[in-house]
């Protein structure tokens, strides 16, 4: 370096004018080299330019002197100048060792590094281009540079470099991406803030297509969008916005099928900011993308189920995530059962087979724009033809939908819509869903212990549809019974409706009761099963069994319900639970608006169905003798009905049966029983209804009851009174004058007790409604005593096993019931 001829065609003055401290002189040795290589360039000397830029770049810019290296890089910066147009010949030798510099550990120096590259870009403009990813490297590293000089320089090389992608169309969008996708993840703020800032312009460039490679950088831009500066997370808002406005308005040409899970991971983050960005985009894609998006349901509904539970103050995502749930349930359709022939005879009958696709397709994209709404159905009508994309992932939405379930911390709003889904499968599609039935079962059981009315409502609305559902038959598939074939007398009524199947057979199933042999193997499981839980969780009956039961006997048929629980508790071993649960049964039977239908059947025993269903529900009745006797005043037994009270003489009369009277007698008041006080009127024709109401009063001990029961047997008529001539002899008794107006009630049940044995010979005129000869009523009080009989052999063994001694009897009730 001492010598002249080491540095040729450099003279000795350049030389030491690039070795000074002084930047002025460094300045003076710049100027020279320009005039130099510009005479090279004029004799197009390629070989001495070669040789300068080889000499600064070696012994200068990449020497161990630090003023060596700032005369190097304003000497190459100087050559440039003098190359113009042709520097791109030389650009690589030009940029490397500039490049190398950047990472130079005194800041002066970086920033020289950096005006003199800003100077060689300047020069050369899209001769840069090829370079471009080194150039962005450096860069990037800059932009996150602690030196506020070296980040000023930086920004106006990344201007310049900026100005010259816009104004190119040769820019290598493949050849960046790779760069772009590893930069992305920076977690310097400053590095962040230029990596938003490249987005957005080769965003806004119209010959750059970005999207298509959305997929490389969306996750890292999610990432991004969590930053703590505020500005750079608006930064990255801004472009989230931007893409997603491209999205809608180029959806055939974007890849939602590679974003839908990195949209599902961050739909679950912490920062409200990313999870609501996240969100928004998944509504949209689901509108967008429709049955594209299937296969990733069960991820989806990882993601948006917990969504709908959030309070008020994240009221925006439940809102996007309410929507999303919607439109993806929508997506679901009977094909993904696999029964398009029934689905296409069903729309040929009425005729709506296009209208209701057109529907479907509207439905699920109300929420966008018309020109949305257009560009969304060409888009689902496209995806609909590749059926490969659009497998409905079954398992995991089912999987996920239990574990939610099970989830004790699982929010009310949840639940509800976990429960929502489960009735849409089974009503979309039934046979796959039948599949997971076993497995979900059981904890559809155990929902019905919810706090939540709502959620028990909608848990019951899959379980009756799991139970009448014909995808549930178990057997006999390929056998039909003849339509013309009338239903036997124990068959059930099993409601048509639109999910059953047009060629549906009703077989006989595995696990059907007797009586009930058209139904599915999980109707007769589900009311065994419900009992089992009534009877292990007596809060559970005591709080919510009227209500489940009400609400069963509109979603599935009330004669159903009532049929198989009565055949069951027939059998039911633990006869305490038994008499409870008749009881209840009784009580809903008698007060239910929903059972209005079923007491008019039983009112009216003139079909033989009418007269089976009275016997089914007999032979269970007689588990509480109180719920038989009304059971007979419903149906209008009123002789079967003052036997049975007959026999209330050898049962064991505690308090809890005096009470279940009581509650008769205020039912009798009420006005289900309307029809049975008119009858009253009719003395002659319903001698045993007031003789069984007698009954019932002298059960009673003096009571409420007793006087309210007494004061209504006391405004029955004397049936001389309704005749038109009384005998001279009564007429006597009916003009005495009574001062004291309270033994006048006594006064007229004496009367009333003359006036008919006054007539001895005479016997009760038959009741018009005849008795059915399919009744065999000494059979049925036979059971009715041998079921009493067995209730006192249990209590009797239960007594002593808790006390050896002499069973005491039961404490003197006057002390409740009496006056």
């Amino acid at each position: 370096m001492n010598t002249e001829k080491d540095f040729a065609p450099l003279t000795s003055n350049i030389v030491r004018a690039l070795n000074d401290k002084l930047y002025e002189k460094r300045k003076v040795a710049a100027l020279e080299i320009e005039k130099l290589v510009r005479e090279f360039v004029a004799q197009n000397n390629t070989g001495q330019i070669k040789h300068v830029i080889q000499i600064l770049s070696q012994e200068f810019a990449l020497s161990q002197h630090p003023h060596s290296r700032k005369g190097g890089l304003i000497g190459l910066a100087a050559c440039s100048i003098a190359l113009g147009k042709d520097s791109g010949l030389y650009l690589k030798e030009l940029i490397e060792p500039v490049l190398t510099c950047f990472n130079d550990a005194d800041s002066r120096l970086r920033y020289y590094a950096c005006e003199a590259l800003y100077n060689i870009v300047k020069v050369a403009r899209g001769s840069v281009l090829p370079h471009f990813n080194v150039l962005f490297n450096g860069l990037s590293k800059l932009a996150a540079d602690p030196d506020p000089n070296v980040k000023s320089g930086s920004e106006l090389l990344d201007r310049l470099l900026k100005d010259i992608v816009t104004e190119s169309s040769k820019f290598d969008l493949v050849a960046f991406v790779p760069l772009l996708r590893e930069r992305i993840y920076s977690n310097n703020q400053y590095a962040r803030q230029f990596i938003i800032s490249w987005i957005l312009v080769l965003e806004c460039v119209p010959d750059i297509n970005l999207l298509d490679y959305l997929p490389e950088i969306l996750d890292g831009l999610f990432q991004i969008l969590g930053d703590n500066s505020r500005e750079i997370r608006k930064m990255c808002e801004t472009v989230l916005v931007e893409f997603l406005k491209e999205i809608k308005k180029n959806p055939s040409s974007v890849k939602f099928a590679e974003m839908a899970n990195i949209l599902v991971i961050h739909c679950q983050a912490s920062d409200d900011l990313i999870q609501l960005t996240a969100m928004t985009w998944m509504r949209e894609f689901i509108q967008l993308a429709g049955r594209v998006m299937l296969p990733y349901s069960s991820g989806i509904l990882t993601a948006v189920l917990p969504c709908l539970s959030y309070d008020d103050r994240k009221k925006s995502i439940k809102e996007v995530a309410n929507v999303c749930n919607q439109t993806l349930m929508k997506l679901i359709m009977p094909e993904d059962d696999g029964d398009n022939i029934r689905q296409f005879m069903l729309q040929q009958l009425d005729g709506t087979a296009d209208e209701s696709f057109s529907n479907r397709k509207n439905s699920s994209d109300q929420s966008n724009t018309s020109q949305d709404l257009n560009t969304s159905n060409h888009i689902g009508e496209s995806v609909t033809i590749d059926h490969s994309q659009e497998a409905l992932d079954l398992d995991g939405i089912v999987l996920v939908l239990d574990r939610h379930l099970h989830d004790t911390v699982t929010g009310m709003m949840t639940r509800i819509a976990v429960l929502k889904w489960l009735y849409h499968l089974y009503i979309k599609t039934p046979r796959k869903m039948f599949r997971h039935t076993d497995s979900l079962f059981p904890m559809l059981l155990k929902t019905l212990s919810d706090e939540s009315d709502e959620v028990i409502l909608k848990d019951l609305e899959v379980l009756a549809e799991i139970a009448s559902c014909p995808a549930g038959q178990t057997e006999g598939q390929d056998s039909c019974e003849s339509n013309s074939t009338q239903n036997s007398q124990s068959e059930l009524n099993i409601p048509i409706s639109a999910s059953t199947p047009l060629n549906s057979c009703r077989p006989r199933t595995l696990e059907c009761s007797p009586s009930t042999p058209t139904m599915n193997s999980y109707f007769f499981k589900f009311m065994i099963n419900l009992l089992k839980q009534f009877n292990n969780e007596k809060r559970l009956l005591e709080i919510r069994g009227p209500f489940i039961i009400r609400q069963l006997c509109l979603l599935l048929n009330a004669e159903n319900i009532f049929h198989s629980m009565a055949e069951i508790l027939l059998r039911e071993e633990d006869l305490k639970f038994a008499s409870t649960m008749v009881q209840t049964l009784n009580s809903i039977l008698l007060t239910s608006t929903e059972l209005f239908q079923l007491r008019n059947q039983l009112k009216d025993l003139r079909t033989t169905e009418s007269c089976n269903l009275f016997c089914g529900l007999y032979r269970s009745w007689c588990h509480n003798p109180v719920a038989t006797v009304s059971l007979c005043f419903l149906t209008q037994n009123y002789k079967h009905a003052y036997d049975l009270i007959q026999k209330f003489g050898d049962l064991e009369v505690t308090i809890d049966f005096l009470t279940e009277v009581d509650k008769l007698v205020q039912l009798i008041e009420c006005p289900i029983f309307t029809y049975l006080r008119l009858q009253l009127l009719d003395v002659e024709n319903n001698p045993y209804l007031i003789k069984a109401l007698y009954g019932l009063l002298m059960l009673l001990p003096q009571s409420k009851a007793f006087q309210l029961l007494s004061h209504r047997l006391q405004c029955v008529p004397n049936p001389e009174l309704m005749r038109t001539t009384i005998p001279p002899d009564h007429v006597q008794l009916l003009q005495l004058e009574i001062p004291d107006r309270s033994s006048r009630p006594l006064l007229m049940l004496f009367l009333n007790w003359v006036l008919q044995g006054a007539r001895p010979s005479e016997k009760p005129t038959a009741p018009n409604r005849q008795v059915p000869l399919e009744i065999n009523y000494s059979e049925l009080l036979q059971h009715f005593e041998k079921v009493q009989n067995k209730h006192l052999e249990i209590r009797h063994q239960r007594a002593g096993r808790n006390d050896q001694l002499d069973r005491k009897p039961p404490r003197d009730t006057e002390t409740t019931y009496c006056v």
